[in-house]
């Protein structure tokens, strides 16, 4: 498959139903919902709007398979799926890269970089799978008492996933469970659920029993049955802070467990003595990736006064050689934002920035012309003269804009790094070991990347401070999330 292949070829069909017990079936509603390209506002297909009786029908299915073979299968067998199924997803990454790419409006170029990705975490829970263990703990009650703990399954998970990665969040999502012996229920988001369906029908050939992974498409009135369903015993969200605070709500009452990756406003901090080489591409790169639909995105810069002009000028001129562009060209960097409605989002983001006193140094517009009239294309956007009260510097915008700020001393950028709600991910540029771990220590955020930005990998743990969520997702912290804890006490007297 390549960058000509015809949409029709990709989407095997315009209409496309939810996967529930180990079946495509469509909503009992009937109804329907159109998911289009952003790049070209083209009909993709028609995809199934489940709502709360089609949540029931997918709980009750995973409910029912939890108890069924799946909880007999040994740790190597389901180890051996997962295997399989990590073989099974780089063998049809193309078509789940274009699947995203026409869906999200994500470069190809780009999400064809996420084989590596999806494989390597596949594979990093198949060998979890099989190191899950309890522990023989001592105790001091009278007489010959042994005690020791097990873990096992938490039961029925629902994941809630975000449209700014959508196979990469199936994936990341269904891992845990696999390795850990629970079952699924995936909502991908309205926006962008095609390649959730494909990867659902991977793990079916890959022998995950029928009812262990389900997806049911749908609107918002999806997702809150599905927080809320009695039956569901863990929620996994990752999205808006605003959503985010709703789902705990719905969980409350049935005291399920939630963990949740939610927005960021993250700072990324310039120092006179770092690599300005290195630091101008990647400030560029941590912002505009995807179009800044990143909740990480480093959208707060930070440059120490004595290089301040020096590193915009050159910011600025690396920026402007960005291309944005047709998502299916090799050669462009930046597609579409997801949709008109994000796109007037984030334009309205921009025109209050001005309006506050801000000073546009790049971009700043929707791109028009012939190629782009018909998507949702934003220029990628600098600001400066930029106050920490501004609203761009406190709100997140998830696009292509940067605010960007000077300092003097490391004092005085932790604590206007730390000004915000948010505490996701965070970039320090320096030579100097001492400034590194100084602020390695002080930044109140779950990652901080010291001369890179935005490093994943499957064996470590990524998740946020105060607004950005709380929870772990990635390495063996990830796997205590999907397991509950007994203690089993054995009297020999």
């Amino acid at each position: 498959m390549n960058a000509n292949t015809p949409i029709t070829s990709v989407i095997a069909k315009r209409d496309q139903d939810m996967l529930i017990g180990g079946k495509r079936v469509p909503a009992v509603s009937g109804q329907r919902f159109e998911t289009r390209n952003p790049a070209t506002g083209e009909l993709l297909a028609n995809v199934a709007q489940g709502g709360a009786e089609d949540v029931d029908r997918a709980v009750k299915a995973a409910r029912e398979a939890l108890s069924g073979p799946w909880s007999r299968m040994k740790p190597a067998e389901r180890q051996a799926i997962m295997l399989r199924l990590a073989d099974l997803v780089e063998e049809n990454w193309d078509e789940l890269a274009m699947l995203d790419t026409l869906d999200l409006g994500a470069p190809l170029s780009r999400t064809r970089l996420g084989k590596a990705r999806a494989g390597a975490l596949l594979r990093y829970y198949a060998g979890q799978a099989t190191l899950i263990s309890g522990e023989t703990l001592s105790n001091s009650v009278p007489g010959d008492v042994l005690s020791h703990t097990l873990k096992e399954p938490i039961g029925v998970v629902a994941a809630i996933n975000p449209w700014n990665g959508p196979i990469g969040m199936s994936v990341w999502k269904s891992g845990p469970v696999l390795a850990t012996g629970c079952t699924l229920v995936m909502k991908p988001a309205e926006q962008t659920p095609l390649s959730a369906l494909r990867f659902a029908e991977l793990c079916l050939e890959a022998g995950v029993p029928d009812g262990v992974i389900n997806v049911v498409t749908g609107l918002g009135d999806a997702g809150a049955a599905l927080s809320a369903h009695p039956d569901v015993d863990k929620i996994a969200f990752t999205g808006s802070t605003g959503v985010g605070q709703k789902i705990i709500e719905a969980a409350a009452p049935t005291m399920k467990r939630v963990t949740v990756e939610l927005g960021g406003k993250s700072p990324n901090i310039v120092f006179a003595d770092a690599d300005l080489d290195k630091a101008v591409p990647a400030a560029a790169n941590a912002v505009f990736a995807n179009a800044g639909q990143i909740c990480s995105a480093g959208t707060r810069l930070f440059v120490q006064s004595s290089i301040h002009d020096e590193f915009m000028e050159r910011l600025v001129e690396h920026s402007r050689t960005i291309r944005v562009g047709d998502p299916l060209d090799p050669k462009t960097q930046i597609g579409p934002v997801v949709s008109q409605a994000q796109m007037e989002r984030i334009l309205s983001f921009i025109d209050g920035a001005e309006g506050e006193g801000a000073s546009p140094l790049l971009g700043g517009a929707r791109k028009a012309g012939e190629g782009y009239d018909a998507g949702y294309f934003i220029e990628p956007t600098i600001f400066g003269n930029v106050t920490d009260c501004m609203t761009i510097a406190r709100e997140e915008i998830f696009g292509p804009v940067l605010s960007a700020f000077s300092f003097d001393t490391i004092d005085e950028v932790l604590t206007r790094a730390n000004a915000t709600s948010f505490g996701l991910g965070s970039g320090v540029w320096t030579s100097n070991l001492a400034t590194a771990h100084r602020m390695a220590r002080g930044i109140k955020a779950g990652s901080v990347w010291v001369n890179c930005y935005q490093m994943l990998d499957p064996g470590v743990p990524f998740g946020g401070y105060k607004l950005s969520g709380f929870g772990r997702e990635s390495g063996p912290h990830h796997i205590e999330e999907y397991l509950e804890t007994k203690a089993v006490w054995i009297n020999l007297d």
